[in-house]
């Protein structure tokens, strides 16, 4: 049978601290204000709030420590987050065989203990010291470290490395004070825009949160932020993204919306719920991107006049194929904005609408509400519209009804998802859509990627160009005698890569007679390749070789987008 603890006043008479009377006098005052004795005997002056905790001590059988005699080293202190220390008013004192032993002030708090046991994912062990030594101590320690960490900030944004700055600001700030969050969530996305980022990806680790940036298509490591801010950044992501910050299973969909240098920029921001928590993409979408105009997205001559030629038919659909993130939009929305005149009605169908154009009727799509892509386009042609842009063929039933309003005197925009361009014949058919519609509604095909310039900045003659990849875009000594190769060195404008920006390269495939019976009589792939080539077709892989020989990008680029089908089919 356990013995049966004994209470405060009777630890307190016993120790002669206070006479009987007072005790009975200081019961009863306590209970008539609905107080506990040991802080009314410390309110009437009867006792010191140490006598207290040493008599609590006692009382529970725990080990009392004397702050103003004990020193905690700062290696111990980091055994639990500062936070928690703050917020809890508690102290670390040493961990051993996966128990945690800490400094309180009340052992009587139950609820402290079992969030602090769930927060620390620790066995906890207590000792007990004076409420008031513990805040002094932890505002006389922690203070002197923040004066540190702040230093440490101050001479890291000198040398330019304001993120990590603001991330130990961050740390050092209370689990209370958002700001310092909030300014590095700014600083994060602001930073990215500057730097030509397309993509911040924020990404939960085991140990860390990870922190990149998508710049000309690759990815590179910015930062990493101490896994204990992970709920805070990601609830400051989703409130500025308009997201539901309860929610964590589901994946999530939202918008923000920032004035950066004077610009409105909007960024489209995605949460996908993972195995270390909810990992965080915010592409940019920056309105520059569409206002480059048709000329500056890389076309050389003769597919620049077949382009402008094929998107000034008053019929047919106009596909742009490729993969995720190789510029399909631009075309498209570039096209549009040539076409946007006052006599032209445009209406567009889109998921999600990602650049608002003005004169133009932009229609989002929202599956929620069943306003699908079938249901907008059925009712886009009740408005008698001169062009239509459809955001993607996913299916057939979208695929008809886009045919259809091209064989009825509409041009038609959209994308879809193939290697290159004379693929997207055989996509459809297998779709579902009859080979005839295909060869009957469809005027042209374009394909194209994205590759990385070569830096004007420290732009040099290639002298020694890696032979692996001149093999796989057929370039011969004798074309590197007429046509010099060229590189980047790297510099401090193009953050020493040897890149800075991107430019397209492109395969227009222009539907003429054989193509189309090619098409009826569902020819494979190959075949309408060759009569596309025999037609005056240029591949993905010959208008990234004119690209490299004309210094704009480097072998190593095209070959890293087009040599898998320049290889397979020239």
């Amino acid at each position: 049978m356990s013995k049966k603890r004994r209470k405060l006043g009777e630890i307190l008479y016993k120790s002669g601290l206070v006479d009987k009377q007072t005790l009975i006098d200081a019961i009863k005052t306590a209970q008539s204000q609905n107080k506990r004795l040991g802080e009314t005997l410390v309110e009437l002056g009867l006792v010191t709030e140490e006598h207290i905790s040493r008599a609590i001590a006692h009382q529970f059988g725990l080990d009392y420590i004397d702050l103003d005699k004990h020193s905690i080293s700062q290696s111990t202190l980091n055994l639990i987050p500062e936070e928690i220390i703050q917020k809890y008013g508690v102290l670390p004192l040493s961990k051993e065989n996966g128990r945690l032993k800490l400094i309180i002030g009340d052992p009587m708090d139950l609820d402290t203990l079992d969030i602090l046991r769930f927060r620390l994912n620790s066995e906890i062990d207590t000792c007990i010291a004076s409420p008031t030594k513990i805040r002094a101590f932890i505002d006389r320690n922690l203070d002197e470290v923040r004066n540190s960490i702040d230093a440490t900030a101050a001479e890291l944004a000198e040398e330019g490395h304001t993120i990590e700055a603001e991330i130990r600001r961050a740390e050092a700030a209370g689990e209370d004070d958002d700001g310092p969050v909030i300014r590095l969530v700014n600083l994060i996305i602001d930073e990215a825009f500057h730097m030509r980022a397309s993509d911040i990806h924020i990404e939960p680790m085991a140990d860390r949160i990870r922190v990149r940036y998508r710049v000309d298509g690759v990815c590179a490591e910015r930062d990493n932020i101490p896994k204990n801010m992970q709920a805070s950044v990601m609830t400051r992501f989703k409130i500025l993204s308009g997201m539901d910050i309860s929610e964590k299973r589901l994946p999530q969909d939202g918008r923000i919306q920032r004035e950066i240098d004077n610009k409105k920029i909007d960024f489209r921001v995605s949460a996908l719920p993972g195995y270390h928590g909810e990992s965080m993409v915010l592409r940019i979408l920056s309105p520059e991107s569409i206002n480059i105009g048709i000329q500056a997205l890389g076309l050389g001559d003769e597919d620049y006049n077949r382009f402008m030629k094929i998107i000034k038919r008053p019929n047919g659909i106009f596909l742009v194929t490729g993969p995720t993130g190789s510029g399909k939009s631009t075309t498209l929305y570039s096209a549009l904005k040539e076409l946007n005149r006052p006599d032209k009605k445009i209406i567009t169908a889109e998921d999600p609408v990602e650049y608002n154009v003005a004169g133009i009727n932009q229609c989002q799509i929202r599956e929620e509400i069943e306003l699908t892509f079938t249901k907008i386009l059925r009712s886009m042609l009740r408005q008698a519209p001169n062009v239509i842009l459809v955001g993607e063929i996913r299916d057939a039933e979208v695929a008809d009804i886009a045919i259809q309003a091209a064989l009825t005197g509409h041009l038609v925009f959209s994308t879809l998802h193939t290697n290159d361009a004379p693929s997207a014949i055989p996509r459809l058919i297998d779709m579902g859509v009859k080979p005839f519609l295909v060869a009957s509604s469809i005027q042209a095909i374009m394909a194209q990627r994205l590759v990385r310039r070569i830096c004007s900045n420290c732009k040099v003659i290639d002298d020694h160009p890696d032979p692996h990849y001149l093999r796989l875009l057929n370039i011969k000594p004798d074309d590197i005698r007429k046509h010099p190769l060229s590189k980047g060195k790297g510099c401090n404008k193009c953050n020493n890569t040897g890149y800075k920006g991107r430019q397209g390269i492109f395969e227009v495939l222009e539907m003429n007679n054989e193509l189309r019976e090619l098409a009826f009589a569902r020819a494979p792939t190959i075949e309408l390749r060759k009569a596309a080539k025999a037609s005056g077709m240029r591949s993905l892989l010959d208008d990234g070789r004119e690209k490299v020989f004309k210094g704009i990008t480097t072998a190593e680029e095209v070959a890293k987008h087009s040599q898998a089908e320049g290889l397979l089919l020239d």
